[in-house]
């Protein structure tokens, strides 16, 4: 039986992992689940799958969960901590075979570090533990012989279209990577739905509201992950991480727009060969793949029908609809702390939107200021990184009082 902590287990990813685990309770158990604050949702999951250890940052929503297990005989022997600490020592439990990293942003990035410590098989959909702190993250994971596999539907795409060669012998067992054009890869092609405003002129992206911004055409994902999916700063982040995950530059990687999401992202070779993986979207799939790998297993999710589907079509972004994409790529070419400023200025700014504080087309102003705003230095310790990470935060934040 192999053991998964699910960081993040109330949210989308978690609830997914959860689903092909259902289907799988043979080979798989749920050995512990993780929440910040939803009380109601983690209680009905440790009901369901009666985990080792029920996780919940907020100490007051732990106390709630405590009492409200201890009222049925079958969960009063699961353990529930609390605080953030706890998701380090879950994700590091030597009882843990494989860790479900599925918090979103910065939040999640202590407790995925943990995981690569601790050498494990790391399901990783948080990207912004690459984002922040790839090279220091990607080093823990060849120094302690981690499995590193991805989980968003695209960069899990673009894995299963690599070089087979270049896949077992890199990044899935931790090993260090060499370029991509040494395997005959010319560029990844990362796509992506153009999200809800795709159409919509620049003139009527001020007006949208954060509902308008959630409502995903293909997906279901959280508010803040909806609206970087609107802005294209999802996608951006998205880019960040395949540069760490395949080795790439930022000139290796080019967004494609393909709004059916049926082409999850595709891989082209210098012999005029473009692979790609496609399929319903879904994450169950991208999810099974990374927790049967090397093999296959049954997901849950229909197969996909490609004359139903009947027409595919791609286009190149807008930069100027899309200046987060473009904020991103900046940030990749310039290294070092920038990403991390990046990615914390962003979560500032949709936070303020989501709270409707600010304009949509105000997310990406704050970024861009306070980029310009603030040093980028070399990345050597998680101390560099969570200074600049804090930095952004405070410096975003007065760009708001203004």
């Amino acid at each position: 039986m192999i053991n998964i902590a699910i960081l993040g287990a109330t949210g989308s990813i978690g609830t997914s992992t959860l689903d092909v685990i259902s289907r799988q309770s043979d080979r798989f158990r749920a050995w512990a689940l993780t929440a910040n604050n939803n009380v109601e949702r983690l209680y009905q999951q440790c009901l369901d799958f009666v985990p080792a250890y029920a996780v919940m940052v907020d100490e007051n929503s732990a106390e709630q969960l405590a009492q409200k297990l201890k009222n049925h005989p079958e969960t009063q022997e699961i353990r529930v901590l609390s605080g953030a600490a706890a998701l380090d020592k879950i994700a590091s439990d030597p009882d843990v075979d494989y860790v479900m990293a599925a918090i979103v942003g910065a939040a999640g990035l202590s407790s995925s570090m943990a995981a690569a410590h601790a050498g494990k098989r790391i399901l990783l959909a948080n990207k912004e533990s690459l984002v922040m702190s790839g090279a220091l993250f990607m080093q823990a994971v060849k120094d302690n012989n981690a499995v590193l596999l991805p989980i968003d539907s695209e960069h899990n795409a673009i894995f299963q279209s690599m070089p087979g060669q270049l896949m077992t012998a890199n990044s899935a067992s931790s090993r260090q990577m060499g370029s991509l054009h040494d395997f005959g890869v010319e560029k990844i092609l990362l796509t992506a739905s153009g999200g809800p405003f795709l159409n919509k002129s620049l003139s009527e992206l001020s007006n949208v509201t954060p509902d308008q911004a959630c409502a995903h055409p293909n997906w279901e994902m959280g508010r803040k992950i909806s609206v970087d999916s609107a802005t294209m700063m999802n996608k951006g982040l998205e880019v960040i991480e395949a540069s760490w995950l395949f080795n790439a530059t930022a000139d290796d990687i080019q967004v494609v727009i393909h709004p059916q999401s049926v082409i999850h992202s595709m891989v082209s070779y210098n012999d005029g060969s473009v692979l790609a993986q496609l399929g319903n979207p879904d994450m169950r799939t991208p999810i099974a793949h990374a927790m049967a790998w090397p093999e296959r297993m049954a997901s849950g999710v229909e197969q996909l029908d490609i004359f139903q589907v009947a027409q595919l079509n791609f286009q190149a972004p807008d930069f100027e609809r899309f200046v987060c994409l473009r904020l991103a790529y900046d940030a990749l070419r310039l290294g070092g702390t920038a990403p991390a400023i990046l990615n914390a200025a962003n979560e500032v700014a949709v936070d303020a939107f989501l709270n409707e504080k600010i304009a949509f087309t105000q997310i990406a102003r704050v970024v861009e200021q306070t980029m310009e705003r603030l040093t980028v230095h070399n990345v050597n310790s998680m101390d560099v990184v969570l200074s600049a990470d804090q930095q952004a935060r405070n410096t975003a934040n007065e760009l708001l009082q203004n």
